[in-house]
């Protein structure tokens, strides 16, 4: 079927993964068995598939180039896209609700709940709205970290506790360390992104370079400048880092490294 090549073309189509090696990462770091953490890691890469699919169409970012092909209304067709994100985005929802048998219907339905927060009006859905909204204003660099915090963090955050979540009695603290961490990298990823817009080159990202500055849209170099924005590249790195004392993760602190240092 043409919609599931879409689906296939998409979600296979490379990437960084980076977040269901959150979900694996933050599992080693709980001592949760990874066949327990498939059903989440994959889930949680579907809906940020999907999200690629519909941001890329000609009605919101209108791009023609991802991971290094094309996108995928440009690969099949505009109608195909759509279905196809939709598709992942339910088959992600499937997959938590079959999640492994030592997952509780309880836990499933933390799970569930947290997932459709993430991806929904208060997480993704509502940052991607506010990033076209603001296509040609001037927002502060609160306005803009508020914005960042549901289109990109929201599923960054969703990674790692859809895996602390499978944990069968996580303590509090450990679980706001965890949380902490993933609020701080998931906007840490997004100031890379942004530094890398303007520093780095479209054979290298995989995406057209300069695309937001092209389309009009507010990054953090172009609000506070780009030494003021590696700086709280930086800043955000060691608050992630911090957030994990105490904690044997030596992944999760691998991912953060990775994220600062990555080149696309």
């Amino acid at each position: 079927m043409r919609l599931h090549e879409a689906m296939r073309y998409s979600v296979l189509n490379g990437g960084k993964r980076i977040r269901p090696l959150l979900v694996y990462a933050t599992g080693e770091a709980l001592g949760i068995a990874p066949d327990v953490l498939d059903t989440p890691a994959a889930a949680i890469e579907l809906i940020h598939v999907y999200s690629l699919i519909h941001d890329d169409l000609p009605a919101m970012d209108d791009d023609v180039l991802r991971r290094g092909k094309p996108t995928c209304h440009c690969a099949f067709d505009e109608a195909t896209a759509i279905l196809a994100g939709d598709a992942l985005q339910a088959l992600a929802f499937q997959l938590i609700a079959q999640a492994h048998e030592s997952i509780s219907a309880d836990q499933r339905l933390r799970m569930l709940q947290q997932l459709s927060i993430a991806a929904g009006s208060r997480g993704m859905v509502g940052g991607q709205a506010i990033d076209l909204a603001a296509v040609g204003k001037e927002l502060t660099e609160l306005e803009l970290e508020q914005m960042h915090i549901h289109k990109t963090g929201a599923l960054i955050r969703s990674s790692v506790l859809l895996a602390a979540y499978t944990a069968p009695a996580l303590p509090e603290k450990q679980l706001n360390q965890l949380d902490h961490y993933a609020k701080c990298l998931g906007l840490a990823f997004q100031v890379q992104d942004d530094i890398l817009d303007i520093e780095s080159d479209t054979q290298t990202l995989g995406k057209t370079r300069g695309a937001d500055a092209a389309a009009g849209k507010p990054t953090y170099p172009s609000i506070i400048g780009m030494s003021a924005a590696k700086r709280k590249l930086n800043e955000l790195y060691l608050e992630a880092v911090a957030a994990l004392e105490g904690l044997n993760a030596p992944l999760l602190l691998e991912i953060a490294e990775f994220t600062v240092k990555r080149v696309r």
